[in-house]
């Protein structure tokens, strides 16, 4: 038998469609306590009332780019739940095109959503973590972060970003009781980036990942898989 994460509290980012909001219900199933944010108010709104009745959920708008937002957001969830056990680092932007034809304002919100806010959510839950004796904090990243492509200029420099960011702040919170992993899946059947969801039947499913972060979270306290590459098992030819 694994941790039983029941009674837990936990913050899901862009928990409001694709991989987030399959993280968020499965968290609920599990009997932890979720508060999830999205950009827009509609958003959130949308995704508390499918949700309803599966637990104890809570949520509000915030552009994890934005520290201020962020801000705002851990205070709230702070307030509600005292603590935070778990924090999933989910929200990302997919930004594509050729170097030469990307706009200042496109790189930037690669870096602000994919890289800058994972540190800004991070920063502001290790407070709420060592309220709670540790925690554990899973980003999730991409198999760009480890191979590029063409067009990725922006999209690889943040998720590349992000496993270094990851992997460094293992090691500085380790000592603490806070677990840090990265799920860095591929091609994932969402809306999100390039290709939509139709006719990709051979991609991962976000419950597929949802179910990574449960089994993570359930390991036992000393054993640490801090780094998960997921891919459809049989793609194209």
């Amino acid at each position: 038998m694994g941790q039983d994460l029941a009674g837990k509290f936990a913050v899901v980012t862009g928990g409001t469609r694709g991989i987030g909001f399959a993280i968020a219900e499965a968290l609920l199933k599990e009997g932890v306590a979720v508060a999830l944010c999205g950009r827009n108010a509609e958003s959130v709104k949308g995704a508390l009332e499918r949700l309803s009745g599966k637990g104890r959920v809570i949520g509000k708008p915030c552009d994890t780019g934005r520290f201020e937002d962020v801000e705002a957001f851990f205070r709230y969830a702070g307030d509600e739940f005292g603590k935070l056990d778990i924090l999933v680092n989910n929200a990302g932007v997919g930004v594509f095109g050729k170097v030469d034809e990307l706009s200042p304002e496109q790189w930037r919100q690669a870096i602000d959503t994919n890289l800058s806010g994972p540190f800004y959510c991070t920063r502001e839950a290790v407070p709420l973590m060592r309220k709670a004796g540790g925690g554990f904090i899973v980003n999730i990243g991409s198999l760009a972060g480890k191979y590029v492509f063409a067009g990725g200029s922006a999209y690889n420099a943040s998720k590349f970003g992000l496993a270094g960011f990851s992997e460094a702040i293992m090691l500085d919170l380790r000592q603490q009781d806070i677990r840090v992993t990265t799920i860095m899946p591929g091609s994932v059947r969402t809306e999100f980036g390039r290709g939509g969801s139709d006719g990709a039947d051979w991609k991962v499913l976000p419950e597929h990942v949802a179910e990574t972060v449960v089994h993570l979270l359930r390991m036992p306290p000393r054993s640490l898989a801090s780094r998960v590459e997921m891919r459809p098992s049989k793609p194209p030819k």
